[in-house]
């Protein structure tokens, strides 16, 4: 089995909604657990324990909620996600459906190394980077 890399991203409380978004920008089929189905009880037992999105592209990604009492710190390290291809029409779309509610940092536009990029910061604090080539 060829080894990869999974990226894994945590939330606050949010891990339904932003994957449940990702999931509408993307297609594919996305699959949850709750804290509750293992066992918790209480305050947080309805937060996602674990989130894994699959594209009919190949893309695939996790993400949970943080436990009950626990928190992201200042300092913690951040990360973008990138999504690459030569699909424009598909690519931009994905661009400016992730860009609503969030912050373009870099126009999705033709750059000094001949591809077309972008990145951006979406409505749940995830950086991604958008690379047409």
């Amino acid at each position: 089995m060829p080894v990869q890399l999974s990226p894994y991203l945590h939330f606050d409380a949010t891990a339904r909604e932003a994957m449940t978004f990702y999931q509408s920008v993307l297609g594919g089929e996305l699959t949850l657990s709750t804290f509750a189905e293992y066992g918790m009880e209480g305050d947080g037992a309805d937060g996602v324990m674990h989130a894994m999105l699959r594209t009919e592209e190949g893309l695939m990604f996790m993400a949970s909620d943080l436990p009950p009492g626990t928190t992201l710190s200042p300092g913690d390290a951040t990360v973008s996600l990138t999504l690459s291809g030569d699909d424009e029409a598909r690519l931009r779309g994905w661009f400016d459906a992730l860009a609503e509610g969030g912050e373009v940092h870099v126009p999705l536009e033709k750059q000094m190394w001949g591809d077309v990029f972008g990145q951006l910061k979406d409505r749940y604090g995830v950086q991604w980077m958008v690379d047409i080539g």
